[in-house]
């Protein structure tokens, strides 16, 4: 058995859920959390290869392990990781939809995308920068109208064509622009409609902490407060939240290989 501890863990996370099984202690100080639990060889190396140079929340997770693990352990925990993050929640599944490299990697999965939907209760939703339309199709899939904006020509074929694909091109209007330009043409209610913004992370995102301010899009959106009665962001795991005045929930996959992994922040400002 091995004595593990991970701190940094912020308090509004679903640490259960993050963690795994234990008879974990947790300890919080500042709205951080420390974890603390003894756990077998095989359970204490795979949470050190799942966490390893992760932040969440903007601070990066610290993880000690006592005795110390053997490197053979350690090595087959993390090759055993790597397999398992071929197991993740789908993107989209159904056959036809067009995909750029920065829509594979960026694409809400499809099940989290509907979630999303059903959470806005059918009311209006325009998406500021909406890729290939994985947001947008999940929205209107749960029954909501969609204002789509996205600024590169391509790409926003690729969406018109994706809620073709999905049968729900008749609730997405698709405008090709930039989202400072288009955001003040659109009638919305600011009693009920929602503003989402999933800004362009790339692959080569700051995994321990990024801020709010690498994310020029959401200052874009923020500034179109008063068009919405909320603006909901997506964003990295890793983003700073720490003096964020909006109410942040981590978002899980649901697949084997991310069911304990978070996919993304959802960040919610209200007007």
């Amino acid at each position: 058995m091995h004595r593990v501890t991970v701190d940094n863990l912020p308090a509004w996370l679903n640490i259960p859920q993050l963690l795994g099984p234990g008879a974990w202690e947790l300890t919080t100080r500042d709205g951080w959390v420390r974890a603390e639990a003894e756990l077998p060889r095989p359970q204490a190396a795979d949470l050190g290869a799942r966490l390893r140079n992760l932040g969440i929340g903007g601070r990066k997770l610290r993880v000690a392990c006592i005795p110390k693990l053997p490197r053979g352990a350690v090595r087959a925990a993390r090759t055993q990781d790597a397999r398992r993050r071929r197991q993740t929640s789908v993107g989209f599944s159904r056959s036809g939809v067009r995909l750029d490299e920065q829509g594979r990697f960026s694409l809400t999965p499809e099940q989290l995308a509907l979630a999303l939907g059903k959470r806005a209760n059918g009311v209006h939703v325009v998406d500021a920068g909406c890729g290939a339309g994985g947001n947008s199709i999940g929205f209107a899939r749960a029954g909501c109208r969609v204002t789509a904006i996205e600024a590169d020509p391509k790409r926003a074929a690729d969406a018109r064509h994706n809620t073709r694909c999905y049968d729900v091109d008749q609730a997405v209007e698709v405008l090709t622009g930039e989202v400072e330009a288009l955001l003040p043409t659109i009638s919305t209610d600011p009693q009920r409609d929602i503003l989402f913004v999933d800004p362009p992370w790339g692959r080569g995102y700051n995994r321990e902490r990024v801020a709010l301010t690498d994310f020029p899009l959401l200052a874009t959106c923020l500034a179109a407060r008063h068009q919405f009665a909320e603006i909901w962001a997506k964003l990295p795991p890793s983003t700073d939240v720490h003096a964020c005045e909006a109410a942040v929930e981590a978002v899980f996959g649901h697949a084997p290989g991310d069911a304990r992994r978070v996919k993304f922040l959802l960040l919610t400002f209200h007007a």
